[in-house]
């Protein structure tokens, strides 16, 4: 509902689309298997961003002029991130998002993914990794920077964006401050942190204060 309203009234434009996934930590410790919480019996050890981590992975994908989320989906940490493309694609397209691009990094790549979001009618920034032999495309090259077509690259750098989203996410929503189990929990602690955050965008929107939109800390700190 929130969403739809700032759709319409141009504040997100979800014509560049970033997507990605970011770990929370279950409250639990592990369990003696070492794959999954001791009292969290969903949560699963999966790689995060630094190493393993008990919990679970919100795949989210937001708007890069806005950088706003426009869609997620809560699973274990262990579920890999590559099955989640066509789910969340499916998702914009429910709300009528006319996607045009979609950004991610090289972690999803795979030809698959590559022909699922052509399916949509969309085009895939996605680098090759450094162990691809397809010649003038987007890969990372031995110096971890993304290389190949300038407007490719341009339009990888917006991936960023999906990173700021759960960076405020985690520092001013409690994305990553879990004191709740199970999965269905997690999830409602993933939606309250992207709705407050969708809220506020509204809200400046409101006091026709577009430059705020992304400004949690002018609304929670008053």
């Amino acid at each position: 509902m929130i969403l739809r309203q700032l759709l319409k009234d141009g504040a997100v434009e979800g014509e560049v689309v970033a997507l990605d996934s970011t770990a929370i930590k279950a409250y639990s410790q592990r369990s003696l298997d070492n794959r999954s919480g001791k009292s969290d019996r969903e949560a699963r050890v999966g790689r995060g961003r630094r190493g393993f981590t008990l919990g679970y992975k919100v795949h989210t994908v937001c708007c890069t002029s806005s950088e706003l989320p426009l869609a997620f989906l809560v699973e274990p940490c262990n579920v890999n991130e590559k099955r989640f493309i066509k789910p969340l694609l499916e998702k914009l397209k429910s709300q009528s998002i006319g996607f045009k691009t979609v950004v991610a990094d090289a972690q999803y790549d795979s030809a698959k993914v590559r022909k699922t979001v052509k399916e949509y009618g969309a085009e895939p920034v996605i680098p090759y990794r450094k162990s691809s032999r397809i010649k003038k495309v987007l890969r990372v090259g031995r110096d971890f920077l993304v290389h190949g077509v300038k407007r490719l690259v341009t339009l990888f750098r917006k991936r960023v964006c999906i990173e700021r989203v759960f960076s405020r996410a985690k520092e001013w929503l409690l994305l990553d401050h879990l004191r709740v189990k199970g999965l269905e929990q997690a999830s409602i602690q993933a939606c309250l942190s992207f709705s407050a955050m969708l809220t506020v965008a509204l809200t400046a929107v409101r006091q026709h204060k577009p430059s705020l939109i992304r400004s949690i800390k002018h609304y929670t700190t008053q």
